[in-house]
C-alpha cells in the first residue's frame, strides 16, 4: 500500500491504539504528539494524510490546520471530543476532509481513512479533463485551472466540483450530491456540503457573494452553470 499517514494526537493511548489499526491495514504510520511536532515532520516527509487532534496544548487542530491549508491539499481527517456542530463547520470551512468525534471505533476510524484515500488518489486517463467556460477540471493529476492558472483544491472539494461539472444545468440537492460525490457509505451530515460550497465558492468565483458558477437554487438545493 505504501501511504503514509501523520497521525497528530497528545494522549499517547490514542495514539498508540489508531497507530495499531493502521498499521494492520498496511499503511505506514508517524507519529507527532502535538501541533508544533507535526507541522516540522510536514516539511521534512511526505504525507498521504493526516489525522489531527484539535484539543492540543500550544497550537491546537484549527491553528495546524490553517497553516496545512496554506501550502498544501493533503487530505485532514479531525478527531476530537468536541461535539458542537460550530466545531464541525469551523473545521470543514478550513478545509478538512472528514471529521469524527471521541470515543470512536478504531475500525470506523480507519473505514473513514480508507474512503478518504480512495477518492483522493483515483488515477485516470489523462484526456479526460472537464471544462466548462474559463474552468478546467483535470481528474488524472487533481488539479483545477482557471484561465489557465492552476486553483488548489483539496481531494474533497475535487470530488464534489467534479460531480457540478457533470451535472452542469441540473439542480442537485444535498443528499444527490453526496450520493454522487461520496457515495452511500458517507457518514458526515449533510450541511457540510454547505461548507464545502463556500470553499468552492471562494476559490472559482469572482465574486463568492454573487455566484455565477455555483447557484444556490433556495428550498432545492443548488446548481452549477445553470445561469452562464
Amino acid at each position: 500500500m505504501n501511504q503514509k499517514i501523520l497521525i497528530v494526537e497528545d494522549q499517547l493511548e490514542i495514539r498508540e491504539v489508531v497507530e495499531k489499526y493502521l498499521i494492520k491495514e498496511g499503511y505506514q504510520v508517524e507519529i507527532a504528539e502535538n501541533g508544533f511536532v507535526a507541522l516540522d515532520k510536514m516539511t521534512q516527509s511526505r504525507f498521504h494524510m493526516v489525522i489531527l487532534d484539535v484539543m492540543m496544548p500550544g497550537i491546537d487542530g484549527f491553528q495546524v490546520l490553517e497553516q496545512i491549508r496554506s501550502n498544501s491539499d493533503i487530505p485532514v481527517l479531525m478527531l476530537t471530543a468536541r461535539e458542537l456542530e460550530v466545531d464541525r463547520i469551523k473545521g470543514f470551512d478550513l478545509g478538512a476532509d472528514d471529521y469524527v468525534v471521541k470515543p470512536f471505533s478504531p475500525r470506523e476510524l480507519v473505514r473513514r481513512v480508507k474512503v478518504i484515500l480512495k477518492r483522493s488518489f483515483v488515477v485516470e486517463s489523462e484526456n479526460e479533463c472537464l471544462v466548462f467556460d474559463c474552468l478546467k477540471l483535470c481528474p488524472h493529476n487533481m488539479k483545477l485551472y482557471k484561465d489557465e492558472q492552476e486553483i488548489s483544491l483539496t481531494a474533497t472539494e475535487f470530488q464534489l466540483l467534479s460531480v457540478f461539472i457533470q451535472n452542469k444545468g441540473i439542480i442537485l440537492s444535498r443528499d444527490q450530491l453526496i450520493r454522487l460525490a461520496f457515495g452511500i457509505d458517507y457518514e458526515g451530515f449533510d450541511r457540510n456540503i454547505d461548507s464545502y460550497i463556500k470553499r468552492l465558492r471562494q476559490k472559482i468565483e469572482a465574486d463568492p457573494k454573487q455566484p455565477i458558477f455555483l447557484v444556490t437554487k433556495y428550498g432545492a438545493g443548488y446548481m452549477f452553470g445553470g445561469d452562464a
